[in-house]
């Protein structure tokens, strides 16, 4: 559907729908003269198709399911159940609100009932996870022949007691990857009876699982699959997903087996109103260099949520950081204590961090309605049932477009009309999206990207594979392993022996993995005055994050951090209420390894590199919430090399001549070339912009060049530069449109200013980036170029 043709704006028929009334509301309330709505359209209602009870559905599950208020299954969920029930691993890719629980409720269930099987139930977050652990719980307590299961949960948030309870008596574990890997797969002699039993495995929200937390999670489940099959067990995976590209390939990757995928959604919803929102560039602040900034996303957003909230539609706000959760939280009480006090006091933030018994407390009073607005992390995009919101506002592209909708997916479930907002944070990617509202709207969900058998995750998964139970040389073939464990070997962590390959007697490989995607040794982070332990940070993240002088935000609190020791691994920090916040800066030099694809367009050459970055951390900027630079601070900090993957172009400095790129603009241009292809790679890769860097040079030694590279800020790669280099046309097309969108003059964080510009985002040439990017692209496919 091409969604620019539904394009209308509040007023314009007569017939406005709930979404498009709150919407006229909430631009009445912007200040006099601005013009902050870039698009809005709506999105027509759907209809429900049904389907009737499988035959092969256990009654006392069918009773149960009833009894909580659904008649009779949707197409899509009949048809994914009993494909898992036929004992194909599948998953359901379809949208948020589409009942994708009963998928595997179902047949988990029926298999369960009146046997000795078990299951485990896998998700991304601990409050997904203990949402459909209430659900689960209050299907087995209504009937008599359910009541053998005793669903439990497995997490970090669960007692010492409760643990050895559900390790002996639960039929259906609830946990999450971490806790699989380090809980269950390490120790799985004391889940013997779990495993031997294993009957499902249920993968949910499966399509976070990307780049290097994905990767380690893909082996993750194939060391389960392994360490159940040592106990006789082949269980059936289900997976349930956003809708994405190619949901039954990602599957596959992830589960390292064939699954079938469904992907027809037959579940209803009432019209949803989509609105995007640009807040305006302010006069009186001015950011590095006297750069422009934008009133920030979290402001606007508290003021519209606040306006919404005045209307009587719940609604969620969705914020990047926790920080800012508890800053629009805190600003839209401010704002409604001088409207309507009592509202102020149905307002909170969510986020990961509090304690359980606070999150679980926030989550049912978000449900029944006592809160009647939220500000929120992504700990409240996934999963977790909230009926009856209103609007959804998202002060900043989540990074994804399947968490967009997700997160937009979340208003409109009573089936009337609802009202998302997508508001722009002063960065390309935002401000290229809200003046193209087609390349979000009119996409389709990217593709997950994993790459397990990156030698850098590969690695530690095998000398935990191997800890529990020694590897064959069957699996390190079907693993192609054998360099990575010949590596592993020469440095004494494992040895090969007649039997197969053992771990050495004095290593940890499961206390030193973070599969969520530290690589490497951790830091701990401590007060220094109380000694208690706040949180640790993967090694190569530490300098950037806790340097001496950052800002660090735990649980609400600030800290400053006073000392970073990399070899003892530790960060010391005291407690602070700074009014800025910190960003590091560095330099960055790279070195091309081995060319694994390369192509030359006439005076433009374009290659997918290995690569060896350098980083240095050399500084950090203070900057006030409103964007404003109080300063920047010199660090002399240890330099650190990245072996990773890049995609790269080159340009001829003739061709950058006729592009009427002088010598002298050439490192400026080039440069903020680069940084706006950073900000715009999330558009093809389903990454974060932290996930990736990039370095621009007049005169490159390896390539003798002008050269832009954009490469992966994980070892060995995470899969995000391979996908620019596939995408390379649509990505620079964007990234150009994004510059030219812009309306600063001169360049400014909505365009090519980077907050991690090591050089102080000097020099910059706006107008030079866009001569670079339209000459690249006249070579590389010139019909995009017009």
């Amino acid at each position: 559907m091409n969604l620019a043709a539904h394009r209308q704006y509040p007023g314009e028929s007569g017939d406005d729908s709930y979404g498009q009334n709150l919407l006229a509301r909430i631009l009445a309330g912007a200040p006099p003269g601005e013009r902050p709505l870039t698009f809005a359209a709506q999105l027509p209602s759907r209809v429900s198709r049904f389907a009737g009870w499988p035959e092969w559905a256990h009654p006392a599950v069918v009773s149960a399911l009833r009894a909580t208020g659904i008649p009779q299954p949707w197409s899509h969920q009949a048809e994914a159940a009993s494909v898992a029930a036929e004992g194909e691993h599948v998953v359901v890719a379809t949208g948020t609100a589409s009942g994708k629980s009963l998928v595997y409720q179902l047949p988990v269930l029926t298999a369960l009932a009146g046997s000795h099987g078990t299951a485990l139930y896998l998700s991304p977050t601990k409050a997904l996870g203990a949402d459909q652990l209430r659900s689960v719980a209050a299907l087995t307590e209504s009937e008599p022949e359910l009541s053998s299961i005793h669903p439990a949960g497995f997490d970090g948030d669960t007692s010492t007691e409760s643990r050895q309870w559900a390790r002996a008596n639960s039929r259906w574990i609830f946990t999450n990857p971490d806790m699989l890997h380090i809980g269950i797969l390490r120790s799985h002699q004391r889940w013997a009876r779990l495993l031997r039993n294993l009957r499902y495995v249920v993968v949910d929200e499966c399509h976070s699982y990307r780049g290097v937390f994905g990767s380690n999670v893909a082996l993750v489940l194939r060391r389960l699959r392994r360490i159940a099959a040592r106990y006789g067990a082949n269980p059936v995976f289900v997976l349930a997903s956003a809708t994405t590209s190619e949901p039954g390939a990602a599957a596959s990757r992830l589960i390292g087996a064939p699954c079938a995928e469904v992907t027809e959604d037959g579940s209803p919803h009432g019209p949803r109103t989509i609105a995007f929102w640009e807040p305006p560039l302010l006069e009186s602040v001015t950011g590095e260099n006297g750069a422009p900034v934008r009133r920030p996303a979290g402001s606007e957003a508290s003021r519209i949520m606040a306006d919404l909230l005045v209307e009587g539609a719940r609604t969620l706000t969705f914020v990047r950081s926790r920080r800012a959760a508890e800053l629009a939280a805190l600003g839209a009480r401010r704002l409604l204590s001088e409207i309507e006090p009592d509202l102020a006091e149905r307002v909170a933030a969510y986020r990961a961090g509090y304690l359980a018994e606070d999150r679980r407390a926030l989550e049912a009073s978000i449900a029944d309605g006592r809160l009647l607005g939220a500000a929120t992390t992504n700990a409240l995009e996934l999963g977790v049932d909230i009926a009856g919101l209103d609007a959804v506002v998202v002060a900043g592209f989540p990074g994804t477009v399947a968490s967009f909708w997700q997160q937009a997916g979340r208003s409109g479930r009573r089936g009337e009309g609802s009202l998302v907002v997508l508001v722009a944070r002063d960065d390309p990617l935002d401000t290229y999206l809200v003046h193209h509202p087609s390349a979000l709207l009119d996409r389709p969900v990217e593709a997950t990207v994993t790459d397990p058998m990156n030698p850098y995750v590969l690695g530690p998964q095998l000398l935990c594979a191997a800890m529990e139970m020694p590897l064959s040389d069957a699996e390190v073939a079907d693993l192609d392993a054998a360099e990575v464990l010949a590596d592993l070997s020469a440095r004494g962590l494992i040895r090969r022996r007649p039997q197969g390959w053992f771990i050495a007697s004095d290593c940890d490989p499961h206390s030193s993995l973070d599969i969520r995607g530290g690589i490497g040794g951790q830091v701990a982070i401590v007060d220094g005055e109380s000694g208690r332990l706040l949180g640790t940070v993967d090694a190569g993240r530490a300098p950037a994050t806790t340097h001496p002088g950052a800002v660090h935000i735990h649980q609400g609190e600030s800290f400053v951090v006073d000392e970073l020791d990399l070899e003892e691994g530790i960060a010391i920090v005291h407690a602070e209420e700074p009014e800025w916040t910190t960003s590091a800066r560095e330099i960055t030099d790279i070195a091309v390894g081995d060319i694994s694809e390369h192509k030359r367009y006439g005076e433009v050459d374009v290659a997918l590199a290995h690569v060896e970055v350098t980083h240095q951390v050399v500084g950090y900027l203070r900057r006030l919430a409103s964007g404003q630079v109080l300063d920047s601070v010199e660090l002399d900090m240890p330099a650190q090399t990245l072996h990773t993957r890049a995609v790269m172009y080159t340009i001829t400095p003739e061709m950058l001549a006729d592009a009427g790129i002088g010598a002298d603009r050439v490192p400026g241009a080039l440069h903020a070339a680069e940084h706006a292809a950073i900000g715009l790679l999330p558009l093809v890769a389903t990454c974060d912009r932290g996930d990736i860097g990039g370095v621009s040079t007049a005169l490159h030694p390896d390539t003798g060049l002008p050269t832009v590279f954009v490469y992966d800020g994980h070892p060995g790669g995470a899969g995000f530069a391979d996908r620019g280099h596939a995408e390379l046309v649509r990505w620079l097309g964007a990234t150009r449109s994004a510059i030219v969108s812009c309306e600063c003059a001169a360049g400014c964080p909505s365009c090519v200013h980077s907050p991690k510009c090591g050089n102080g985002n000097q020099p910059l040439d706006k107008d030079g980036a866009i001569r670079v990017l339209s000459a690249v692209l006249v070579s590389v496919a010139p019909e995009s170029a017009a």
